[in-house]
């Protein structure tokens, strides 16, 4: 039976950390070492509206998607080597998928770089497509708890809720444990709260397509790891060393140096590739050599 709602225009609001959070979960720790795909993600979306809102799928279509998050600054960012180029291919892949960046400067907070008012713009602009009639389908990728007046307030204007929800937890190198949880009164409020982690097993567990789509494809993910990456050296022990790389970092051999590997201190600046150790099955450092910041010239900007 067809749905009397349709056609029916969807938005989604990313909280970015949060699916970065899940993109290097599955990257790093899971045994399917690819990072989601937005396409895939959007392509899954529309199907599930399609089968809980009983409309046909083309006629359930993505109208808005908007992306937030917190990011340093220009000038932080010319000093991490690459981090001015990985932030222009990543921008390129939410363009390409009609997606609008947000984005609000990291403030430092007891010596550590904090995201600060990103769920209050998320939230704003969920409510503006509410209010403007532009949305009747909200789809939203949170995890706080602080997201639980957003829901209320949306679903109050009668726009129902999909929430995509992942739970996971695993120890990193340093020992420490990494868990990821979605707040348990968000997942009450929504309509249609999805439980990725467990949708994704089981579809992955029988090779389901429309599952295996929800991933880069593993060459494309390869590719990712020909892109020079850059990070600061945490340990050297004898003639190895580990690199810090979300989530487990990274193990480098001092034949994989470029350069003098009895040069290299632990807090030094490198880049690096990443490759697969198949015998392992862990992605290690390739091509690493220190950042030599003396060849950087310091750009100031007007205000």
């Amino acid at each position: 039976m067809k749905s009397q709602n349709c056609p029916l225009r969807i938005g989604i609001f990313y909280d970015g950390n949060f699916l970065l959070h899940a993109s290097n979960y599955y990257n790093y720790i899971h045994p399917q070492h690819s990072r989601l795909s937005l396409s895939g993600l959007h392509a899954f979306i529309r199907q599930q509206v399609s089968e809980n809102e009983a409309c046909e799928l083309k006629r359930c279509q993505i109208t808005e998607a908007h992306y937030f998050r917190g990011r340093i600054n220009a000038s932080e960012a010319a000093q991490r080597g690459n981090q001015l180029y990985n932030d222009r291919v990543f921008e390129d892949i939410l363009m390409a998928e009609g997606i609008h960046p947000h984005y609000l400067p990291l403030r430092s907070y007891l010596g550590r770089k904090e995201e600060r008012g990103i769920d209050v713009w998320l939230s704003l602009e969920a409510l503006e497509m509410a209010l403007s009639d532009k949305i009747d389908i909200a789809v939203l990728i949170v995890s706080d708890t602080d997201y639980v007046p957003l829901l209320r307030k949306l679903l109050s204007f009668g726009i129902r809720v999909m929430l995509l929800s992942w739970e996971f937890d695993y120890t990193n190198d340093e020992g420490n444990k990494v868990v990821t949880r979605t707040s348990h009164d968000l997942l009450q409020l929504a309509t249609y709260p999805l439980a990725m982690h467990n949708i994704i097993e089981k579809g992955l567990s029988i090779n389901d397509p429309n599952i295996l789509a929800l991933f880069v494809d593993s060459d494309l993910s390869r590719e990712e790891g020909g892109t020079k990456q850059e990070s600061e050296i945490l340990s050297i022990k004898g003639s190895f060393g580990f690199i810090k790389y979300p989530n487990n970092n990274l193990y480098f051999h001092a034949q994989d140096v470029i350069g003098d590997f009895n040069e290299l201190q632990p807090g030094d600046r490198v880049e690096f590739t990443i490759e697969r150790n198949v015998q392992k099955q862990q992605d290690v450092a390739k091509n690493v050599h220190k950042i030599d910041y003396s060849n950087y010239e310091e750009v100031e900007f007007d205000s």
